[in-house]
Protein backbone atom coordinates (compact mmCIF):
# COMPACT_ATOMS: atom_id res chain seq x y z
CA UNK A 1 0.00 0.00 0.00
CA UNK A 2 1.53 3.54 -0.95
CA UNK A 3 2.68 5.94 1.79
CA UNK A 4 0.36 8.19 1.21
CA UNK A 5 -3.61 7.00 1.69
CA UNK A 6 -4.71 8.94 4.59
CA UNK A 7 -5.88 12.95 3.65
CA UNK A 8 -6.30 15.56 6.38
CA UNK A 9 -8.94 18.27 5.79
CA UNK A 10 -5.96 20.58 4.49
CA UNK A 11 -4.40 18.21 2.52
CA UNK A 12 -7.78 17.62 0.50
CA UNK A 13 -8.67 21.33 -0.12
CA UNK A 14 -5.11 21.79 -1.42
CA UNK A 15 -5.87 19.63 -4.02
CA UNK A 16 -9.12 21.09 -4.38
CA UNK A 17 -7.50 24.57 -5.34
CA UNK A 18 -5.48 23.10 -7.67
CA UNK A 19 -8.00 21.36 -9.56
CA UNK A 20 -6.29 17.85 -9.04
CA UNK A 21 -9.33 15.84 -7.27
CA UNK A 22 -12.45 14.21 -7.74
CA UNK A 23 -14.41 13.48 -4.22
CA UNK A 24 -16.02 10.62 -3.44
CA UNK A 25 -19.00 10.42 -1.05
CA UNK A 26 -20.12 7.00 -0.16
CA UNK A 27 -23.05 7.71 1.74
CA UNK A 28 -26.79 7.45 1.01
CA UNK A 29 -28.38 9.93 -1.16
CA UNK A 30 -30.61 11.36 0.93
CA UNK A 31 -27.63 12.60 3.14
CA UNK A 32 -25.67 13.40 0.30
CA UNK A 33 -28.28 15.45 -1.14
CA UNK A 34 -29.08 17.50 2.52
CA UNK A 35 -25.10 18.37 2.49
CA UNK A 36 -21.40 17.55 1.10
CA UNK A 37 -18.45 18.88 0.25
CA UNK A 38 -18.27 21.25 -2.55
CA UNK A 39 -17.26 19.71 -6.28
CA UNK A 40 -17.74 16.06 -4.41
CA UNK A 41 -19.72 13.22 -6.46
CA UNK A 42 -21.91 10.68 -4.59
CA UNK A 43 -21.22 6.97 -4.90
CA UNK A 44 -23.49 5.45 -2.21
CA UNK A 45 -22.99 1.44 -4.71
CA UNK A 46 -19.46 1.39 -2.59
CA UNK A 47 -21.37 0.37 0.17
CA UNK A 48 -24.41 -1.16 -0.75
CA UNK A 49 -22.74 -3.53 -3.27
CA UNK A 50 -22.79 -7.26 -2.61
CA UNK A 51 -20.23 -8.57 -4.76
CA UNK A 52 -20.06 -12.49 -5.53
CA UNK A 53 -16.30 -13.89 -6.16
CA UNK A 54 -16.78 -16.70 -9.34
CA UNK A 55 -15.29 -15.18 -12.58
CA UNK A 56 -18.73 -13.92 -13.49
CA UNK A 57 -19.14 -12.19 -10.34
CA UNK A 58 -15.83 -10.65 -10.70
CA UNK A 59 -16.77 -9.42 -14.20
CA UNK A 60 -19.89 -7.70 -13.17
CA UNK A 61 -17.79 -6.03 -9.89
CA UNK A 62 -15.16 -4.76 -12.91
CA UNK A 63 -17.36 -3.52 -15.27
CA UNK A 64 -19.78 -2.07 -12.83
CA UNK A 65 -17.70 0.18 -10.90
CA UNK A 66 -15.57 0.52 -14.01
CA UNK A 67 -18.13 1.96 -15.62
CA UNK A 68 -19.80 4.47 -12.86
CA UNK A 69 -16.21 5.68 -12.10
CA UNK A 70 -15.80 6.48 -15.64
CA UNK A 71 -19.43 8.45 -15.23
CA UNK A 72 -18.07 10.09 -12.22
CA UNK A 73 -14.47 11.68 -13.97
CA UNK A 74 -12.43 9.50 -13.27
CA UNK A 75 -9.53 9.29 -15.74
CA UNK A 76 -6.84 8.73 -13.81
CA UNK A 77 -5.02 11.86 -14.38
CA UNK A 78 -7.43 13.33 -10.48
CA UNK A 79 -6.34 11.88 -7.40
CA UNK A 80 -9.61 10.10 -6.05
CA UNK A 81 -10.60 10.74 -2.65
CA UNK A 82 -12.93 8.86 -0.92
CA UNK A 83 -15.02 9.85 2.22
CA UNK A 84 -18.00 8.98 4.59
CA UNK A 85 -18.96 10.58 8.14
CA UNK A 86 -16.38 9.64 9.20
CA UNK A 87 -14.36 6.20 9.46
CA UNK A 88 -15.88 3.94 11.44
CA UNK A 89 -19.50 5.21 11.01
CA UNK A 90 -20.34 3.20 7.90
CA UNK A 91 -18.59 -0.48 8.57
CA UNK A 92 -15.57 1.09 6.92
CA UNK A 93 -17.56 2.25 3.60
CA UNK A 94 -14.90 4.59 2.47
CA UNK A 95 -11.95 2.26 2.51
CA UNK A 96 -14.30 0.15 0.70
CA UNK A 97 -14.17 2.71 -2.11
CA UNK A 98 -10.44 3.28 -1.63
CA UNK A 99 -9.62 -1.00 -2.21
CA UNK A 100 -11.99 -1.15 -4.86
CA UNK A 101 -10.30 1.40 -7.10
CA UNK A 102 -7.31 0.11 -5.73
CA UNK A 103 -8.49 -3.29 -6.94
CA UNK A 104 -9.43 -1.90 -10.38
CA UNK A 105 -5.68 -0.36 -11.02
CA UNK A 106 -6.58 3.59 -10.46
CA UNK A 107 -3.44 5.31 -9.87
CA UNK A 108 -4.19 7.87 -7.59
CA UNK A 109 -6.34 7.33 -4.46
CA UNK A 110 -7.07 8.17 -1.37
CA UNK A 111 -9.17 8.61 2.18
CA UNK A 112 -10.44 11.67 3.72
CA UNK A 113 -9.18 11.56 7.51
CA UNK A 114 -12.12 11.45 9.99
CA UNK A 115 -14.66 11.86 6.99
CA UNK A 116 -16.84 14.10 7.05
CA UNK A 117 -16.96 14.56 10.94
CA UNK A 118 -13.37 16.07 10.52
CA UNK A 119 -13.90 18.05 8.02
CA UNK A 120 -16.60 19.89 9.71
CA UNK A 121 -14.25 21.00 12.63
CA UNK A 122 -12.99 23.85 10.48
CA UNK A 123 -16.38 25.24 10.07
CA UNK A 124 -15.78 24.82 6.05
CA UNK A 125 -18.83 25.31 4.46
CA UNK A 126 -21.02 22.25 2.79
CA UNK A 127 -23.43 22.35 0.01
CA UNK A 128 -26.08 20.98 -1.57
CA UNK A 129 -25.53 21.64 -5.35
CA UNK A 130 -24.73 19.51 -7.81
CA UNK A 131 -21.04 19.53 -9.02
CA UNK A 132 -21.13 19.09 -13.20
CA UNK A 133 -19.45 15.81 -14.52
CA UNK A 134 -18.36 14.76 -17.32
CA UNK A 135 -17.75 11.36 -18.21
CA UNK A 136 -14.51 9.72 -19.70
CA UNK A 137 -12.87 6.49 -19.96
CA UNK A 138 -11.79 5.01 -16.75
CA UNK A 139 -7.96 3.04 -17.11
CA UNK A 140 -8.79 -0.11 -15.54
CA UNK A 141 -5.99 -2.54 -14.76
CA UNK A 142 -7.13 -5.22 -12.57
CA UNK A 143 -4.72 -5.78 -9.39
CA UNK A 144 -5.79 -9.24 -8.79
CA UNK A 145 -3.00 -9.76 -5.96
CA UNK A 146 -5.64 -8.03 -3.70
CA UNK A 147 -8.82 -10.07 -4.24
CA UNK A 148 -9.29 -13.19 -2.54
CA UNK A 149 -12.15 -15.69 -4.24
CA UNK A 150 -14.24 -18.09 -2.61
CA UNK A 151 -12.22 -21.18 -4.23
CA UNK A 152 -8.68 -19.05 -2.80
CA UNK A 153 -10.39 -19.37 0.96
CA UNK A 154 -11.37 -22.68 0.41
CA UNK A 155 -8.23 -23.59 -0.56
CA UNK A 156 -6.81 -21.74 2.19
CA UNK A 157 -8.84 -24.27 4.49
CA UNK A 158 -6.45 -25.94 7.17
CA UNK A 159 -3.20 -24.30 5.41
CA UNK A 160 -0.21 -23.36 7.39
CA UNK A 161 0.90 -20.86 5.57
CA UNK A 162 -2.37 -18.68 4.70
CA UNK A 163 -4.45 -17.40 7.76
CA UNK A 164 -7.91 -16.06 7.99
CA UNK A 165 -9.07 -13.12 9.82
CA UNK A 166 -12.78 -12.61 10.44
CA UNK A 167 -13.25 -9.08 11.74
CA UNK A 168 -16.94 -9.37 11.75
CA UNK A 169 -19.19 -8.01 14.68
CA UNK A 170 -19.22 -10.67 17.86
CA UNK A 171 -22.86 -11.59 17.57
CA UNK A 172 -21.95 -12.59 13.95
CA UNK A 173 -18.57 -14.31 14.87
CA UNK A 174 -20.69 -16.11 17.58
CA UNK A 175 -23.03 -17.26 14.92
CA UNK A 176 -25.73 -15.26 16.71
CA UNK A 177 -26.68 -12.83 14.02
CA UNK A 178 -26.22 -13.70 10.24
CA UNK A 179 -25.14 -10.06 9.46
CA UNK A 180 -25.35 -6.52 10.60
CA UNK A 181 -28.89 -6.20 8.40
CA UNK A 182 -30.90 -8.48 10.66
CA UNK A 183 -30.40 -12.11 12.26
CA UNK A 184 -31.44 -14.00 9.36
CA UNK A 185 -30.45 -11.71 5.91
CA UNK A 186 -28.10 -14.97 5.33
CA UNK A 187 -29.20 -18.31 5.49
CA UNK A 188 -26.38 -19.66 7.44
CA UNK A 189 -25.21 -17.98 11.08
CA UNK A 190 -21.37 -18.42 12.30
CA UNK A 191 -17.98 -18.68 10.77
CA UNK A 192 -15.40 -20.23 8.32
CA UNK A 193 -13.58 -22.78 9.87
CA UNK A 194 -9.99 -21.78 11.61
CA UNK A 195 -10.66 -17.99 11.01
CA UNK A 196 -9.37 -16.17 14.03
CA UNK A 197 -11.29 -13.16 14.96
CA UNK A 198 -10.57 -9.59 15.40
CA UNK A 199 -13.19 -7.36 15.75
CA UNK A 200 -12.99 -4.32 13.18
CA UNK A 201 -13.43 -1.42 15.38
CA UNK A 202 -10.70 -2.83 17.76
CA UNK A 203 -7.97 -1.62 15.17
CA UNK A 204 -9.90 2.05 15.94
CA UNK A 205 -9.95 4.99 18.79
CA UNK A 206 -13.58 6.90 18.25
CA UNK A 207 -13.41 10.18 20.60
CA UNK A 208 -16.30 12.35 20.15
CA UNK A 209 -17.67 10.78 17.12
CA UNK A 210 -14.16 11.18 15.90
CA UNK A 211 -12.25 8.21 14.75
CA UNK A 212 -8.42 7.34 13.90
CA UNK A 213 -6.57 4.30 13.67
CA UNK A 214 -4.75 2.90 16.62
CA UNK A 215 -0.93 3.71 15.86
CA UNK A 216 1.36 1.24 13.72
CA UNK A 217 2.52 -0.58 17.34
CA UNK A 218 -0.59 -0.97 18.84
CA UNK A 219 -1.93 -2.67 15.67
CA UNK A 220 0.93 -5.21 14.98
CA UNK A 221 0.19 -5.76 19.30
CA UNK A 222 -3.44 -6.50 18.83
CA UNK A 223 -2.96 -8.80 15.90
CA UNK A 224 0.03 -10.66 17.44
CA UNK A 225 -2.42 -11.70 20.26
CA UNK A 226 -3.93 -13.86 17.17
CA UNK A 227 -0.65 -15.01 16.12
CA UNK A 228 -1.02 -12.10 12.62
CA UNK A 229 2.33 -10.79 12.04
CA UNK A 230 3.30 -8.93 9.24
CA UNK A 231 5.11 -11.08 7.07
CA UNK A 232 1.88 -13.21 6.99
CA UNK A 233 -0.15 -14.32 3.94
CA UNK A 234 -3.57 -13.02 5.31
CA UNK A 235 -7.37 -13.10 4.10
CA UNK A 236 -9.85 -10.87 5.56
CA UNK A 237 -13.45 -11.31 5.50
CA UNK A 238 -16.19 -10.05 6.92
CA UNK A 239 -20.01 -9.67 5.75
CA UNK A 240 -19.26 -7.84 2.40
CA UNK A 241 -16.08 -6.83 2.62
CA UNK A 242 -16.29 -3.23 4.14
CA UNK A 243 -15.06 -3.69 7.69
CA UNK A 244 -12.17 -6.25 6.12
CA UNK A 245 -11.45 -2.65 3.70
CA UNK A 246 -11.11 -0.95 7.25
CA UNK A 247 -8.94 -3.47 8.34
CA UNK A 248 -6.79 -3.72 5.66
CA UNK A 249 -6.17 -0.35 5.53
CA UNK A 250 -4.66 -0.22 9.21
CA UNK A 251 -3.09 -3.40 8.78
CA UNK A 252 -0.90 -2.23 5.53
CA UNK A 253 -0.75 1.36 7.37
CA UNK A 254 1.37 -0.70 10.20
CA UNK A 255 3.29 -2.39 7.45
CA UNK A 256 1.68 -5.75 6.85
CA UNK A 257 2.30 -6.43 2.99
CA UNK A 258 0.20 -9.69 2.48
CA UNK A 259 -2.73 -8.55 2.60
CA UNK A 260 -6.33 -10.16 0.50
CA UNK A 261 -9.92 -9.42 1.08
CA UNK A 262 -12.21 -11.86 0.30
CA UNK A 263 -15.25 -9.27 -1.20
CA UNK A 264 -17.46 -12.16 -1.61
CA UNK A 265 -17.16 -12.53 2.53
CA UNK A 266 -19.80 -13.95 4.56
CA UNK A 267 -23.13 -12.82 2.12
CA UNK A 268 -21.26 -15.36 -0.65
CA UNK A 269 -19.89 -18.25 2.13
CA UNK A 270 -23.13 -18.43 3.96
CA UNK A 271 -24.98 -18.88 0.25
CA UNK A 272 -23.24 -21.95 -0.60
CA UNK A 273 -24.54 -25.15 1.40
CA UNK A 274 -21.63 -27.04 0.11
CA UNK A 275 -19.36 -24.75 2.28
CA UNK A 276 -18.29 -25.35 5.73
CA UNK A 277 -18.96 -23.50 8.66
CA UNK A 278 -18.53 -23.54 12.11
CA UNK A 279 -20.64 -21.93 15.19
CA UNK A 280 -21.48 -21.43 18.43
CA UNK A 281 -18.49 -20.97 21.11
CA UNK A 282 -15.07 -21.01 18.72
CA UNK A 283 -13.06 -24.54 18.74
CA UNK A 284 -10.04 -22.89 17.41
CA UNK A 285 -7.87 -25.08 18.73
CA UNK A 286 -9.25 -28.01 17.20
CA UNK A 287 -7.38 -27.94 12.94
CA UNK A 288 -9.64 -28.13 10.13
CA UNK A 289 -9.40 -31.24 7.63
CA UNK A 290 -10.72 -31.32 4.59
CA UNK A 291 -13.34 -33.83 4.42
Amino acid sequence: MPVEVLYSPEDVRALISQNDVVLIDVRAEEDFAREHIPGAVNMPDIFTYLAETSEEGLGKLQQTFSTLFADYGLDGSKKAIVYEDALHTRYGASCRGYWILSYLGYPQVGILDGGLQAWRVDGVPLTSDLAPITPTQFPLRVNQGLMATCKDVVAALGSSSIKLLDNRDKVEWLGESSSPYGVDFAPRKGRIPGAVWIEWSDFMQVKEEQSSFRSAEDIRALAATRNLFPEDDIIIYCFKGARAANTYVALASAGFQKLRIYLGSWNEWSRDESLPIEDGLPRASVPYHVR
